[in-house]
């Protein structure tokens, strides 16, 4: 019996910081289980874990605390400065060298981060606000 994955449709943006892969708006719906499958094909390529800070094209500065598990799977707690904006990351996880994680803001946004690790070990990628998609910065 051959195990059935779910079909993986990513578009491909390019960005100031660099190029990353982003779901398409038709595989909105498949994304979680997509996720999974593809989560499974690869080991995480590096450790997230620690402070960081998310410097945007669009002038916003966010600041996580990041844990990362053996699987990849990250957990954490995010703020963004100037503002009293806090959230907590879900949907986390490093795969190979790609990242990619959601932030459901307390003033009600809610960030999708997909990025990729570069030779230079900077993390580089493209944001977008999940409530007007349209909305994007790098």
């Amino acid at each position: 019996m051959r195990p059935r994955f779910a079909a993986v449709c990513l578009a491909l943006t390019a960005g100031i910081g660099g190029i990353a892969l982003a779901p398409t708006a038709d595989a909105a719906h498949h994304q979680s289980a997509s996720l999974s499958v593809a989560r499974l094909m690869k080991a995480p390529g590096f450790n997230a874990g620690g402070t960081w800070s998310i410097y945007q094209s669009n002038v916003l500065i966010a600041t996580l605390t990041v844990t990362q598990d053996a699987q990849g799977n990250l957990t954490g707690t995010a703020s963004k400065s100037g503002s009293s904006a806090t959230g907590t990351i879900e949907q986390g996880f490093v795969d190979g060298n790609y990242i990619y994680f959601v932030i459901p803001w307390s003033d009600g946004t809610r960030g999708r981060y997909i990025g990729s690790l570069g030779a230079d070990r900077h993390l580089s990628g493209v944001s977008t606000d999940l409530a007007h998609p349209t909305s994007q910065a790098t």
